[in-house]
């Protein structure tokens, strides 16, 4: 398989096991999320060190290993993105499988196991059409205030939503446009996102434009910018503005 064919694979794999373990009504919510985690990683990560021997491999629910950072190629993959979400039975969470390579989010597939679906970053389609009023995917929970900021001063829309995978993916489905996010993530929030964001033509950056950079040390990344790229400079210089 090629690194795209491997990445939707894995994530669909992964997507149907954590429908199985949450489907059998033998898990109490507090510890669904637990287990759902943990098949979802043991196949994952059993799976790309069997297929890609020769790369490094960063995963959430894995000790991180810095053997990693010698690798010109590195699997960046969160098994549940939107643990809260999956274990409620919303739709709003995903299964991340993501390749950086040289620190680029280069190939990736997320999965919404949820809605069936399944985006990769081989196959990119065209983007619905823009709507006449913008709408800005925020967390559904905490909402970051640079988003709240922004999108009053561009009279967006708000669309609460889960995981990180699918307020990245709902830029790409047409439910949103403009997904920023400033209260701090880690790659495998969204490598795979990213990867796949870059292929269908979303402007992908830090809030303060500057690239996303993966295959880290130190795995945290403060924020994040996905958007249609006609309102990438306009975000931008409004994220400049109530942050100063």
């Amino acid at each position: 398989m090629t690194d795209a064919d491997l990445a939707a694979h894995l994530a669909e794999v992964a997507g149907r096991l954590l429908l199985t373990v949450r489907d059998s009504q033998v898990l109490s919510l507090k510890s669904l999320g637990k287990a759902g985690d943990a098949t979802a990683n043991q196949f994952l990560c059993h799976a790309l060190r069997e297929q890609r021997p020769d790369d490094g491999l960063l995963s959430e629910e894995e000790k991180d290993n810095l053997d990693r950072l010698a690798f010109s190629r590195t699997w960046i993959v969160d098994p549940v993105d939107g643990t809260r979400e999956y274990g409620e039975e919303r739709t709003d969470w995903a299964v991340h499988v993501g390749l950086s390579i040289d620190g680029v989010a280069t190939t990736g597939a997320v999965a919404l196991p949820g809605a069936g679906i399944v985006l990769r970053s081989d196959q990119p389609r065209a983007l619905p059409a823009a709507p006449e009023t913008l709408r800005m995917v925020v967390s559904r929970t905490r909402p970051a205030r640079e988003a709240l900021a922004v999108a009053e001063t561009l009279g967006a829309e708000l669309v609460p939503m889960g995981s990180a995978g699918a307020k990245a993916m709902a830029v790409i489905l047409g439910t949103a446009d403009i997904y920023l996010h400033s209260g701090g993530q880690y790659e495998w929030d969204s490598c795979a996102p990213v990867a796949v964001a870059l292929a269908y033509g979303l402007h992908c950056s830090r809030i303060d434009g500057s690239p996303l950079v993966y295959n880290q040390a130190n795995t945290y990344m403060p924020d994040l910018l996905i958007c249609r790229k006609e309102h990438a400079e306009r975000v931008l210089s409004e994220v400049a503005r109530v942050s100063a």
